[in-house]
């Protein structure tokens, strides 16, 4: 069977010819996108980055989708539950890019430090501006990371080369992952006291959006930096500028923006002591080939033998027992998303105790700890990186299968465990997949 698969954004030769080996057809539209509407009902595959928006109405028309493979890690620019209902599986590549991340962080570090920007314009203008633009070592500097996941610690271990002093922010993370002679786990005002100069890896969502605001801002040491390669959101933009007119920091490097492309209008398009670089973090030569790479094989994969690779909104291999689960599933990723809501510390343990028919307790697992964490880790999680995260961040995850139960016909019961708290929330899937909320905080309850 010959598939036909959109690509509407560029990937690497290598990718393409992926495809091309594994009889389907490439539908190239990287250059014009307007014939998209004319075939968008003919393909089975489509292939992205982040040039592309896809819509509720764009997964309605192509009747015949299957696959949405995004080159890269962000799926914002894709509708998931449009795709989810609609059948379609999206699948992205979660690691492709942390390195290429964790360089262009040090590399706006560097450029910020040594005024090399700067240098660059004033020569250009013709002027030699040497003695105003002495510039600041990185050695006994202090950097404080926010977002100790894996980008963060990419940043850290290249910071420790240049014998930067470390300290680290991540409400979430377990202390003894890292070495205190190393890295120093501290609150966020602390950090943004006492850097010298202060990156961003944390995801964008209600409790980071404007995280560095104008009190924030002014916060910071006078001559500190601050560098942002996440999201765009993250620092309100026109508090940044203001702050950065007025003194109140030395300097920025912004990689992303609020609203992108980045327009004139934008309070940072003129201010001054500022670096920007029109996202840059993922733009790498190795970094578009890994991914290109990578997807390319994982939507083939799915073609041609149902393989789920780094599938988003897919839990589970075998696709022929999904439907059978779903209701589990979903349970047990709101039951995650319940208990994130009550944890302000460290998670060191999970443990999910299953009763009644739901013998495949795996999937059920993946699914809480994907809720549980879905909202407070640096890269998208899904149902394949959901327990390397959890090991990451040293959880301890355990569960346990009972085939009987008295009162209900189902229950998921968990508890999850931070140094001075235990978490218990416990639920059912009843008649026409309805959920009820059973046990909190090992009191019976019924909603």
């Amino acid at each position: 069977m010959k598939y036909k698969i959109l690509v509407t954004d560029p990937i690497s030769d290598t990718g393409i010819s992926i495809l091309k080996d594994n009889n389907c057809e490439v539908i190239d539209c990287t250059k014009d996108k307007s014939k998209i509407s004319d075939i968008i009902h003919e393909i089975d595959g489509w292939i992205i980055r982040s040039g592309t928006q896809i819509t509720p109405d764009d997964i309605q028309s192509a009747t015949k989708l299957q696959v949405i493979g995004r080159a890269g890690v962000g799926i914002d620019n894709i509708n998931l539950s449009s795709a989810t209902k609609y059948g379609v599986v999206v699948m992205n590549v979660p690691d492709g890019n942390s390195i290429s991340a964790a360089e262009h962080t040090m590399a706006m570090i560097l450029t910020l430090s040594r005024n090399v920007h700067l240098g660059h314009s004033t020569l250009n203008e013709g002027s030699w501006e040497r003695a105003n633009l002495v510039g600041n070592e990185l050695r006994n500097k202090t950097l404080g990371v926010v977002g100790l996941g894996r980008i963060g610690r990419e940043v850290i271990s290249r910071a420790l080369s240049f014998d930067m002093k470390i300290l680290g922010y991540d409400p979430y993370v377990n202390k003894e992952l890292f070495n205190n002679d190393k890295v120093e786990i501290v609150d966020i005002d602390e950090l943004t006291i006492n850097s010298d100069i202060i990156t961003l890896h944390v995801p964008l969502n209600d409790s980071t959006k404007d995280l560095f605001d104008s009190k924030r801002l002014s916060q910071m040491k006078k001559n500190s930096k601050i560098i942002n390669v996440a999201r765009g959101g993250i620092i309100n933009e026109s508090d940044l500028a203001d702050a950065l007119n007025n003194d109140v920091i030395s300097g920025a490097g912004i990689d992303v923006f609020s609203s992108e492309p980045l327009t004139q209008d934008n309070p940072l398009s003129k201010a001054k002591n500022i670096l920007l670089t029109p996202h840059l973090g993922a733009s790498t030569y190795e970094a578009k080939e890994g991914v290109s790479l990578s997807i390319c094989n994982q939507v083939v994969n799915f073609l041609k033998e149902s393989k789920l690779d780094n599938a988003v909104n897919v839990p589970i291999s075998d696709m022929g027992i999904l439907k059978k689960l779903q209701p589990y599933l979903e349970l047990s990723e709101l039951i995650g998303k319940i208990q994130s809501q009550l944890i302000d510390e460290p998670v060191t343990k999970v443990k999910i105790d299953c009763y009644g028919p739901i013998d495949d307790i795996k999937p059920i697992s993946i699914g809480l700890i994907k809720g549980l964490l879905s909202s407070i880790v640096d890269n998208r999680i899904n149902y394949i990186n959901a327990l390397s995260i959890a090991e990451e961040r040293g959880i301890e995850l355990s569960n346990t299968f009972t085939p009987q139960i008295d009162k209900y016909a189902n229950l998921i019961d968990c508890y999850v465990y931070t140094n001075n708290r235990t978490i218990n929330v416990g639920g059912g899937v009843f008649f026409g997949n309805k959920f009820r909320i059973l046990k909190f905080m090992d009191h019976e309850i019924n909603f």
